[in-house]
């Protein structure tokens, strides 16, 4: 059985090319709602039928530490190469959108950012392939992320102890894109290749990509490339206009990188740009003019007595959009048995040069720059044998600054100068049928305001520790349990923001005086991993001292005044999946996911996702593959102040696959998928922007994939 990790460096073992599949009733090649895990290969069109069989072993690799999922102590997911081409999308959040506790922060279809467990921004960390990613788009939901889950090879989401090893405070998770852009291995036949195309119906898009690997003796080079181009998007029956003004999405990527391969290691570089233009729905001037008295919003000239402002509400048809453009070098290395006592050797070296403009009227409005470097390097020692059972480990240094800026009128932020470092560690015991760990994190933060605005430096101390056990109590079933205690620093925008922000039709104000976040958290997780009835059952609680969130103090209309504040705050929830194999072309499932966030003292949380519950089946025979799923997204009614009521919606989603092959070496993927088939009108609780940016309407798309 081939072992795919699902910790942060990679590793295979095994000779069976049979992969795993966790428990997803199939759905991980076409459902948006998918999966958590990796699809076996779809059989080739001349191959015999399958007997009849149960779903097959899951064996995955859970963390940096190369356990199998049956011994993990937390959650974790994992989309492989297979899954991400069938439910791939133009953002990340839409690509991850329906794993269990994941919704997407949309605004349009050109931004869009993970929210896991009802938490987002800061506490959600997003790498590239271990390294972060370093872009804006944790200081706003307009700010895309910028990787391009299309050429993913594959993505993971880690939470608990090993989220540590990555950052203080990540309450939602890590969620790591990995990807082909520096070799690591020279292919077999001297060269591999891909080519896709689709099209999409809901928004006449078009889009294709490439990724070429060759190589020889100890050299290796790798190529990729795409474009996408899409118009304004329909939403679902009901919406006002025949188009979401504002949702459209053009994007260009591009990567060359080599590495030099040795048996014991690679040691790589890659550059990559990636370019993307895409409008902003809900960015309105309407209220350029509002201005502050103390904690209430004056606009038009007017106060909250009355809605008669001067302005013409039909100015609201012009859509302001961004131009991003950021460039990025990877250094990536991986040493085995460097000196004795040490195991492997890893380092990750990412620098980031961002870039995005507003543009109004064709004209820049406002200009946000994020000069960035992160650095780390793992070390993992040898095992120890300690009485019946063994240690293992990884200690680690990181090295992070962001320098970011915002310039014109838009520029709620002035320049900030933020740097962080950290020491890490994390210890694995293993004996009979249990495994613990042990994880701790110790980091250093100052944030420096450049700008007219003179706060000094704002320093932050900062002490993370985990505790994990897992017990296999029987074969095939295993508890686990996960504590941590973590602390997050504020960002520079929580310190530091004070202006407009038409984007998400905000005036924010931050506050120097911000402390760090103090989370206490438990992870309680019931699994099944073998025979035709699977299961996963996970409970989470998670207790956050000085809580920093986005209050909204007035409202005028659709604009917000927020501020930065801090309470202590309670999440807990629930996330499950069961599925059952029929004989050997069936297979069924359900799923849901729930969380509750409330303030201690009372009141809600602003812009926690609602419950939502779904099941789904698939049916395959040979090169086929055809599916569906439903689900039903429940009200959201526990609302925060100068919130409005999400209603609920029900969501059906269908597809069908067929694989066949050219030749020895060449295969071929023709699929097809119809999206909300029941052509819902749907919102997004979790977006500042949610009644001008509502989810797609029925969306017909098409592909082609060849792999040679």
């Amino acid at each position: 059985m081939t072992k795919k990790s699902l910790g942060l460096p990679a590793s295979a073992v095994g000779s069976n090319p049979l992969s795993w599949r966790l428990s997803l009733a199939g759905l991980c090649t076409l459902m948006p709602l998918s999966v958590i895990g990796q699809t076996a290969p779809l059989p080739r069109a001349d191959a015999p039928a399958a007997p009849a069989a149960v779903l097959p072993e899951v064996h995955v690799l859970g963390s940096t530490l190369d356990i199998p999922l049956e011994a993990a102590t937390v959650p974790v997911e994992y989309l492989d190469s297979e899954a991400l081409r069938q439910r791939s999308a133009a953002t990340l959040g839409e690509t991850l959108e329906g794993l269990p506790g994941v919704r997407n922060n949309n605004y349009g279809a050109g931004a869009g950012r993970p929210v896991i467990r009802g938490a987002d921004g800061a506490r959600v960390r997003i790498l590239s392939d271990g390294s972060e990613v370093q872009d804006a788009s944790t200081s706003s939901p307009d700010h895309a992320v910028g990787v391009e889950p299309a050429l993913a090879t594959d993505i993971e989401i880690l939470r608990g102890p090993a989220t540590l090893l990555y950052g203080g405070g990540i309450t939602g998770g890590v969620v790591n894109v990995r990807d082909g852009r520096v070799p690591t291995a020279v292919p077999e036949r001297g060269y591999e290749s891909s080519i896709e195309l689709r099209r999409d119906t809901g928004a006449d898009e078009g889009s294709g990509l490439f990724s070429l690997t060759g190589g020889h003796g100890p050299f290796a080079l790798h190529v990729e490339g795409l474009k996408r181009s899409a118009g304004e998007y329909r939403a679902g029956s009901g919406w006002s206009a025949s188009r979401v003004p504002g949702s459209d999405n053009h994007t260009w990527y591009g990567s060359v990188g080599g590495s030099f391969i040795h048996e014991r290691g690679y040691l790589g570089l890659a550059y990559s740009r990636l370019r993307s233009k895409y409008g902003l729905p809900g960015h309105s001037h309407e209220y350029e003019d509002c201005h502050l008295h103390g904690d209430a919003l004056h606009c038009g000239g007017h106060g909250h007595g009355g809605h008669d402002h001067d302005h013409d509400h039909g100015d609201g048809e012009h859509i302001a959009l961004v131009d991003m453009d950021t460039e990025r070098w990877d250094l990536r290395g991986e040493l085995r048995d460097p000196v004795p006592g040490v195991a492997r050797a890893r380092l990750r070296v990412g620098l980031t040069d961002y870039r995005h403009d507003e543009i109004d009227h064709g004209a820049i409005g406002t200009t946000f720059k994020n000069r960035a470097h992160d650095a780390r390097l793992d070390l993992e020692h040898q095992r120890i044998a300690i009485g019946a059972g063994s240690l293992r480990g990884i200690i680690g240094v990181q090295h992070t600054r962001r320098e970011f800026s915002a310039t014109g009128s838009e520029a709620y932020v002035e320049p900030t100068d933020t740097r962080n470092r950290a020491l890490f560690a994390l210890e694995e015991y293993s004996v009979g049928n249990w495994r613990f760990e042990l994880g701790g994190r110790y980091e250093w933060q100052s944030a420096q305001l450049n700008g007219t605005h003179r706060y000094g430096t704002v320093k932050h101390h900062m002490g993370s520790l985990s505790a994990g056990a897992n017990w296999a109590f029987t074969p095939g079933y295993a508890v686990a349990v996960s504590l941590s205690r973590s602390q997050r620093a504020p960002t520079a925008e929580e310190l530091f923001s004070d202006g407009i922000h038409l984007a998400s039709n905000t005036w924010e104000r931050g506050n120097p005086e911000l402390r760090a976040e103090r989370s206490h958290n438990l992870d309680v997780t019931l699994r099944k991993t073998a025979g035709a009835t699977r299961f996963a059952l996970s409970a989470f609680y998670n207790r956050i001292d000085n809580y920093i969130y986005a209050s909204t103090v007035d409202r005028y209309e659709d604009f917000r005044l927020i501020d930065y504040r801090q309470r202590d705050a309670t999440f807990k929830g629930l996330e499950a999946r069961l599925d059952q194999q029929l004989g050997s072309q069936w297979q069924v499932g359900m799923f849901g996911d729930a969380v509750r966030a409330r303030f201690s003292g009372g009141g809600n949380v602003p812009r926690v996702p609602s419950h939502r519950l779904g099941v789904d089946a698939s049916w395959r025979l040979a090169g086929w593959r055809v599916g569906g799923e439903w689900y039903r997204s429940f009200a959201q009614n526990r609302i925060a102040d100068y919130e409005t009521r999400t209603g609920a919606y029900d969501m059906l989603n269908l597809h069908v696959q067929w694989q066949g092959a050219l030749g020895a070496q060449q295969h071929y993927t023709l699929f097809a998928r119809l999206n909300n088939a029941l052509d819902k009108l749907a919102f997004n609780h979790s977006s500042f922007v949610k009644q001008a940016s509502p989810l797609r309407g029925r969306t017909l798309q098409v592909g082609a994939r060849l792999d040679f």
